[in-house]
């Protein structure tokens, strides 16, 4: 599983001119389903974008998760995160999860995230979205569940 994570001060995602998910300041969470990912991995996933420390303490420093900056998510499903682009001037796809599996984890990791009690907006999975954010800092981090980056 893999997640372009972008701190924000705002950030939206709408389907066909209508708006689906909006936040004010949080994480805007780009997530890609890989064909070897499972619930373990949702499970990581959840809990390391909810953990990171990457907003400001009172000193300044990335000390602070979205949970304890009252900040919210906007999840949007990217199977694009597992194009290959090694080979020629097309991305290959073939490691990106299909649409069932990866609609799957993708809702289980939306599921984790609110069960834990983060306000949680989303897209429409396997739609065409027009996403919106103004990244604060910029601060933007690529993460990997199976840690090759």
């Amino acid at each position: 599983m893999r997640a372009v994570v972008q701190r924000v001060r705002r950030a939206s995602v709408a389907v066909e001119g209508r708006l689906a998910g909006t936040i004010g300041p949080g994480l805007l969470v780009l997530l890609g389903v890989g064909q070897a990912d499972g619930d373990r991995d949702a499970d990581w996933m959840a809990d390391k974008v909810a953990n990171l420390r990457i907003f400001a303490d009172a000193a300044g420093q990335m000390n602070r998760s979205v949970a304890e900056t009252d900040g919210s998510l906007l999840i949007v499903s990217q199977f694009t995160l597992f194009g290959d682009c090694r080979g020629g001037r097309r991305p290959s796809y073939v490691f990106a999860a299909e649409p069932e599996q990866a609609r799957r984890l993708y809702l289980a990791v939306v599921d984790r995230l609110r069960r834990a009690g983060h306000t949680v907006e989303t897209g429409e999975f396997g739609a065409m979205m027009d996403v919106e954010l103004v990244n604060d800092g910029p601060v933007t981090l690529l993460i990997d569940s199976e840690r090759t980056f």
